[in-house]
C-alpha cells in the first residue's frame, strides 16, 4: 500500500474516532436522509471545536467582525 494513501487513511480513521468520542456513536433519528444530516452536523461541530482548540492554543485573534459603537447600531423594535 503506498505511504501517502495509508496516512490520508489514518487521518481520516483517526478523525472519526476524535468525532465518536465526543459526540458518541449513533445517531437518534430514523430517516436515511436526517441520519446524513445528523451525521454532517456532527462533522461541522467537530470542526469547529478544532478550530476554536487551535485559535486558544496558538493564539489567533479571531475577530469576524469590527465592533461598532452603540450610535452606530440599529434599532429593533
Amino acid at each position: 500500500m503506498d505511504a501517502r494513501h495509508y496516512h490520508k487513511r489514518s487521518n481520516v480513521e483517526s478523525t472519526f474516532s476524535m468525532i465518536k468520542a465526543k459526540f458518541r456513536d449513533h445517531v437518534r433519528t430514523k430517516t436515511d436522509v436526517a441520519m446524513k444530516n445528523e451525521v454532517l452536523c456532527k462533522i461541522i461541530c467537530h470542526n469547529i471545536c478544532c478550530l476554536i482548540q487551535e485559535a486558544h492554543e496558538l493564539g489567533i485573534d479571531t475577530s469576524f467582525w469590527e465592533k461598532t459603537s452603540s450610535a452606530q447600531q440599529p434599532v429593533l423594535n
